[in-house]
Formats: C-alpha cells, sequence, structure tokens
C-alpha cells in the first residue's frame, strides 16, 4: 500500500510560523529513516501568498538521494523554477468547485487545466499527478456531485497526469459519501483503479473511516497523509490537520497491509517540527507509540 507524506507541503503552507529549511530538511530524513519513500516537499508558489514555501528553490536541491520527491507545481511560472533545480516529479492542483478554484489559483477549471496543458508533457518529466481538490464538499458551494469529481479527473488524465489525488479538502466526507463516489469512478473514469489515491482531511474524525471504505471497494493506489496530522488548506475556511501519517500505519499495518513504515520512528520525526510551531502532538497512534517509548 502506496502512502506519499504530505507533510512538507501540505501540511506545512498554512502554518504562519516559519520552518527554517535547515529544520525541513532534518524532517525529511527522519521520515525517510522511518521508512518513507514518496514525499511532496515543496511548493513553486509565490511567496507572497504561502510564505512557508518560500524556500523551495534552495530546498531542493539539498535533498538526498534516493526517495521519490515531488513537487507542487501551480502554473508555467513554478514549472520554470521547478525545472531550474532539477525537479522530476510533480503535481498540479485544481477543484472540482468553480468557487474554490478561483479562490485558491485565481483561475477557473477550465483556465486552469489550459495552464497545466503548457507544461505537464514536457520532456523529462518522470510523474505528473493531478490534484482534485474539494472532491466532496466546498466551503464556498457546499456538496459536490461525484459526477463533477470524475469530470475533472478524466481532463487531467487526458493532460497526461499519471495519478490522481482526490481531496476531502474539509474533512466532512463519511464512508456513505465516499461509496458514492467510488460508484462513479467505476461508472466513468478514463484511468485505472491504481491511478487514484485518496487525501483525506480529519476534521470531524472520519479519515480512518473513510480509508476503510476505500480499502472494501477497490484496488487503489494508495493515500496521502501527514506526519503529526500537520496540515489545512489556507484558501479553505475550516480545513483541519491532514489525516494523521501514523494513524495510517497503524491503521493498515492492524489490517493486515504491511507498510514498511516503523511507527516508533515515524511518531518521533516530526517533534523538531511541532516544537517549533509550537504544537502539541495530536495523532492518537503517534501519541501511543510515544507512550511506549518512553
Amino acid at each position: 500500500m502506496r502512502i506519499v507524506e504530505v507533510g512538507l507541503r501540505d501540511g506545512l503552507q498554512n502554518e504562519a510560523v516559519p520552518v527554517p529549511t535547515e529544520v525541513k530538511l532534518r524532517f525529511i530524513e527522519n521520515l525517510i529513516a522511518a521508512g518513507l519513500t514518496e514525499l511532496e516537499v515543496a511548493s513553486f508558489v509565490s511567496p507572497t501568498r504561502v510564505p512557508q514555501m518560500a524556500d523551495a528553490d534552495s530546498l531542493w536541491p539539498q535533498l538526498p538521494k534516493g526517495p521519490r520527491f515531488l513537487a507542487l507545481v501551480p502554473n508555467a511560472r513554478g514549472w520554470a523554477r521547478a525545472q531550474a533545480v532539477g525537479v522530476e516529479e510533480i503535481a498540479v492542483f485544481t477543484a472540482a468547485s468553480e468557487t474554490f478554484v478561483q479562490r485558491n489559483i485565481n483561475a477557473t477549471i477550465a483556465e486552469s487545466l489550459t495552464h497545466f496543458a503548457e507544461f505537464t508533457r514536457s520532456p523529462g518529466l518522470k510523474r505528473v499527478r493531478g490534484y482534485v481538490s474539494t472532491a466532496f464538499e466546498c466551503p464556498f458551494e457546499g456538496r459536490i456531485a461525484p459526477g463533477k469529481v470524475v469530470e475533472v479527473a478524466n481532463q487531467l488524465i487526458a493532460l497526461g497526469c499519471t495519478e490522481i489525488s482526490l481531496g476531502d479538502t474539509i474533512g466532512v466526507a463519511t464512508p456513505n459519501e465516499v461509496r458514492a463516489l467510488i460508484r462513479e469512478l467505476k461508472a466513468s473514469f478514463g484511468g485505472q483503479p491504481d491511478q487514484i489515491f485518496w487525501h483525506f482531511h480529519d476534521t470531524n474524525g472520519t479519515a480512518i473511516a473513510n480509508v476503510a471504505a476505500c480499502l472494501e471497494a477497490g484496488d487503489w493506489a494508495g493515500f496521502d497523509a501527514s506526519a503529526a496530522g500537520l496540515g489545512g488548506c489556507p484558501f479553505a475556511p475550516g480545513a483541519a490537520g491532514n489525516l494523521a501519517t501514523e494513524d495510517l500505519v497503524y491503521f493498515l499495518d492492524r489490517q493486515g497491509l504491511p507498510t514498511s513504515v516503523d511507527l516508533g520512528r515515524l511518531a518521533q520525526a516530526s517533534m523538531e517540527v511541532l516544537a517549533v510551531l509550537g504544537r502539541s502532538v495530536a495523532s492518537k497512534a503517534q501519541s501511543a507509540a510515544l507512550a511506549r517509548s518512553r
């Protein structure tokens, strides 16, 4: 079961306290030491809009060799910056809600897709991930029809995306809503199930229940998660932290789906970052693992 660790990008982007580059690098090293092999670590966005990502250009050349690293690229300008420092695996971001996309990247869904078409098939790109945010509900428009989500996912596949991450951006989905989207995916998704990742926020405590619903209904590529449950979207009121990687690893391991991630080491991996941010441990599995290590 693949896990994409998004703590460095989605986890930190909403934090007002700046995390120094050297702390981010130690965080990355700790996550890798725990067994994580796919990490989204930066975003080549405007530093004025997301100050926490201002060090993307200096961070990337210092990354260790071996794991797969992803960077979020919002437009051709961001791709030029990413390309200049050797990025080969990228993510692009749109949503199933027009209002959300416009507030987030100042474009319509159609315009965002047109912008992505300028670079998603660039020579040298090894991987293009497409995010479909607000896959269940938008903070501005309300509930989103599953058909709209799959429509946007199909357009991203047509642009050259090799995988799609479906995001419960404000963490409101329940298993029945997940099953409804899965039915629509099975009926009309133009790609394959093993191209789909699920990205749950845990605002209302339903993230693990939604993971279980996914596991019961198909063979997907995997799940996104953030160490210590860090996260939240700066453009989505009410979007609390992501599904904690520790909680996901514990659940998958106990379900007989081994992840090869050392939960004890993972529980320790985010402690320096939490200290910088002035945050306490929120993940239940992380808290339990830390207690066992004392």
